[in-house]
């Protein structure tokens, strides 16, 4: 809603800028209208005494005002009609006294006086018509009385054009005042739309803070619920994670857990369960599903039913479909959900088990690369789906085994700003195969982000690496 502009409030600018104008105004009319009389004295020296008295006279009154107009509350608009009106009143009588010669030459300073008042003074229209009909009426009456020269002598050599230049200063005069007017009330305008603006960044600034301080917040929380690097590595010491979120949460999550198997009928194994999931979005989006995800999974290693990752990630997917659709009517189904892969070790027997959601596992082996394919189709989207397959894979010495989200393939870099693709994702991975499990994470961190390089980074990121 635009700023309403009051007449008190515009006024108080307009008469900083009166003020200025007319002292101006007052301050020549007081020293050039005397100094002029130097030409008076050489031009026409019979009448050097009244000229004289009359620019005397006309100057000290106008210093009377200047020096008292703030005691006297005389109107500033007054203050600049008074100079015009006086020297006007002057320049008619010294016109009234001239000759044919010195009448033209005294034309030009009444058109000064009138075209100069027009360029200073801010005063609104009454007070130049005033100083317009008083000139008129002083000239009739003095040069009727004093002036040997005709009429049409006077209209011919001068009083026409400044009677045409004293109307015309009328208008530039109401022109300028109406413009400075315009001018005031639109820098007032655009000074309370700056306040304004001003009081409603600092809302939004204390709001963002309020949530950036809640996403922290949330955080904190995030990483209290995904657990620590440091005690992944306790239980298996030859592993790592790079983990670099978009924003401060992230909707990519991994997950670990030692357990053994339920399953009637057979040997209880001592497995270590893994799982990156990549949840749809990121930020907070993506950090709410995450929490979900993981959540669900500490569920999951409780079921009896649930001994294998393909049995997981089914168990995962009816329970976020669940989760997100419990009270969703047919017109409001959650198709949001996650990609995932999901792995189980047995470092005993050196068995790998393996279902996945739209991302695969990778194994370097021997400087090549063993990608073991995940089914398409993803977590949660769907009540009714095929059931995840399950893939039983047997690891060696000196394998290790990969698992990522897709940040790290689709995001932009390079020279020429292109995706970096699995392709290139999976040379890295044969690059840093050899070097210390730590080193590796080091090596793909420092890769990623000078490939990124200035460009943002489009989604979260997150691979873990175990060697076996």
């Amino acid at each position: 809603m635009p700023h309403r502009i009051t007449e008190s409030s515009w006024r108080n600018e307009m008469n900083v800028s009166v003020t200025k104008y007319h002292l101006i105004t007052c301050w020549v009319g007081v020293v050039f209208n005397l100094l002029f009389f130097v030409a008076d004295y050489f031009n026409i020296p019979e009448y050097w005494a009244s000229f004289l008295t009359v620019r005397v006279v006309v100057s000290l009154t106008i210093l009377f005002f200047i020096l008292t107009y703030k005691r006297l509350t005389i109107p500033i608009e007054f203050l600049g009609f008074i100079p015009v009106f006086l020297i006007s009143i002057e320049n008619a009588y010294m016109w009234s006294v001239m000759d044919l010669t010195h009448f033209q030459q005294h034309t030009f300073a009444y058109l000064a006086l009138f075209i100069g008042s027009g360029m200073f003074v801010l005063y609104r229209s009454f007070y130049s018509w005033i100083i317009v009909v008083v000139s008129l009426l002083a000239n009739i009456i003095l040069l009727k009385l004093n002036s040997p020269l005709t009429f049409d002598e006077i209209m011919v050599n001068g009083g026409f054009l400044t009677f045409a230049v004293s109307i015309f200063s009328v208008f530039l005069i109401r022109a300028r005042f109406n413009l400075t007017k315009k001018e005031i009330i639109s820098r007032l305008a655009l000074k309370a739309t700056n306040e304004e603006l001003s009081v409603k960044n600092e809302v939004i600034e204390e709001k963002t803070k309020e949530i950036v301080d809640s996403i922290n917040y949330a955080k904190r929380i995030q990483l209290a619920l995904i657990t620590p690097e440091e005690l992944l590595k306790k239980t298996v010491p030859n592993a790592f994670v790079f983990f670099q979120p978009k924003d401060i949460v992230s909707g990519d999550f991994y997950w670990f857990a030692e357990l053994s198997t339920t399953k009637e009928g057979t040997d209880n194994e001592q497995l270590v369960v893994f799982c990156v999931a990549d949840c749809t979005g990121h930020g907070v989006p993506g950090a709410f599903m995450s929490l979900i995800g993981m959540k669900i999974l500490n569920q999951s290693i409780k079921q009896k039913e649930v001994n294998s990752p393909a049995e997981a990630l089914d168990f995962l997917n009816a329970q976020v479909y669940g989760t997100m659709n419990k009270h969703a009517s047919k017109d409001s189904i959650v198709r949001d959900g996650m990609d995932a892969v999901l792995f189980a070790i047995n470092f005993n027997k050196l068995t790998l088990s393996f279902a996945g959601a739209n991302n695969s596992l990778y194994i370097v082996r021997d400087k090549e690369i063993i990608e073991l394919k995940p089914d398409k189709q993803p977590i949660g989207a769907y009540e009714a789906q095929q059931s995840f397959t399950n893939h039983i894979f047997q690891l060696k010495k000196g394998d290790t085994i990969y698992a990522t989200t897709d940040g790290y393939i689709d995001q932009f870099g390079g020279h020429e700003g292109k995706k970096l693709k699995s392709k290139k994702f999976k040379e890295k991975l044969i690059e840093c195969v050899d070097l210390p499990i730590e080193q590796q994470k080091d090596f793909l961190s420092t890769f990623f982000n000078n490939w990124k390089g200035s460009l943002e980074q489009l989604d979260d990121v997150c691979i873990l690496g175990v060697k076996i």
